[in-house]
């Protein structure tokens, strides 16, 4: 089982009709899930893990 250690939260928008009738959608999170050195499962957003890849914190 892998750990959420993501904070982010989904977007929440209205989708609006012509006749301005508005809906609620969520715009979820694309997580993907990391083993570490150890073998552990992580799951963290692929935003943070392009980040992370980009300071070098975390290798391909």
């Amino acid at each position: 089982m892998a750990v959420n250690i993501s904070n982010r939260k989904p977007n929440v928008k209205n989708i609006r009709s012509h006749a301005l009738n508005a809906t609620k959608k969520k715009q979820k999170l694309n997580l993907v899930v990391v083993r570490d050195v150890n073998g552990k499962k992580y799951r963290l957003s692929a935003k943070e893990l392009r980040s992370l890849k980009k300071d070098q914190k975390v290798s391909a």
